[in-house]
């Protein structure tokens, strides 16, 4: 069994990749990853850290979110609508705004809800309103202690595509996204649940990295929809560790940035660059441009990712708040180096 996303040459100059996490994948899936034991070298300690803070929420929140994200099988595309900006209010109203029609044929991909869930299918406006309450909930008790950590890792997943993008091509990003995913031109392969085949005809498709999408990509069910492909992230262990940004001893590791080089260092990061062209840019070696990115990366200030043969550095939110606190201050290489490079 698998799917197969069938492309056109009209398609591929309209692939395109979301600008952050999709709050609407994030909590379905998320959702999905609570209720499950897979992956407990990556998902084990967040999930028994979520699972305690969903001791906070209204009982009739989980039990809907749970009733309409079960761990297995298909779940409502209504419950992650197409943005172009991915935002959780926006997401919220596009829910809520669902037709009557899409709601009663999205519902039926589900067992026979129970009676406190019947008038969902019938837009009643106290349910709806019910389900917009459990995902702000959700979303402010389980993923918001996490999203700056979400947000480094798909922000690092897409400037590496990025750079994939400009140096090899669109033909080049899609074989990228393996071994999750395998690219057999004009058809994009990948194991799945069930034997599917999506036909693009034109209409492009809509990346989405995600944290919590694990080993198998996610589509919508119905076909007639904008096409969209959620891909795995695939966080190391550890990944939620210091959300926040708030790294014990923070006060200290900023110490080391106080030296220019170091500072120079993040201001070149800014736009994402490997460790060879960060020492370049500001006129180092290359072992001690690695030496700045380590201590860069433990104060929680970038995040690293690896592809190939290369290793690629961008921002995590704490280090782009930190320079968006500090606008025209451009560090100075050290004497005799070349300045940082950076455009305002």
């Amino acid at each position: 069994m698998g799917l197969r996303v069938h492309f056109t040459a009209e398609d591929l100059s309209r692939v395109r990749m979301v600008s952050g996490p999709d709050p609407g994948w994030e909590i379905v899936l998320s959702v999905i990853q609570v209720a499950t034991t897979q992956a407990t070298a990556v998902f084990g300690p967040w999930r028994s850290a979520a699972r305690a803070r969903l001791q906070a929420l209204r009982a009739p929140h989980v039990r809907l979110l749970r009733f309409l994200a079960p761990p297995t099988g298909d779940f409502p595309d209504f419950l992650t609508p197409a943005q172009t900006v991915p935002c959780l209010e926006s997401t919220i109203d596009a829910v809520l705004s669902t037709s009557g029609e899409r709601l009663r044929s999205d519902l039926a991909l589900l067992p026979a809800p129970p009676s406190w869930a019947r008038g969902l299918a019938d837009g009643d406006r106290i349910v709806l309103s019910t389900l917009g309450d459990a995902l702000r909930d959700y979303h402010r008790t389980v993923l918001a202690p996490v999203w700056p950590r979400l947000q480094a890792l798909v922000d690092a997943d897409r400037a590496q595509r990025a750079r994939t993008l400009m140096d090899h091509g669109i033909d080049g990003l899609l074989q990228t996204l393996g071994p999750t995913l395998r690219w057999r031109p004009p058809v994009l392969e990948a194991d799945y649940p069930v034997d599917r085949d999506l036909y693009l005809d034109g209409r492009g498709l809509v990346l989405v990295p995600s944290v919590f999408c694990w080993r198998t990509p996610v589509t919508l069910v119905d076909p007639e929809l904008r096409p969209v492909l959620v891909y795995p992230v695939s966080p190391s262990p550890g990944w939620h560790l210091n959300p926040a940004g708030l790294v014990p001893g923070l006060e200290d590791r900023l110490a080391h940035l106080l030296g220019h080089s170091r500072a120079a260092a993040l201001r070149v990061i800014e736009d994402g660059c490997t460790t060879g062209e960060l020492a370049r840019r500001i006129g180092i070696t290359p072992p001690t441009a690695s030496q700045h990115a380590t201590i860069l990366r433990e104060a929680g200030l970038i995040t690293t990712t690896r592809c190939r043969n290369t290793v690629l550095h961008t921002l995590t939110p704490l280090g782009a708040a930190l320079l968006s606190a500090n606008p025209g201050k451009q560090p100075k290489a050290p004497a005799g180096k070349r300045p940082a490079a950076r455009s305002q």
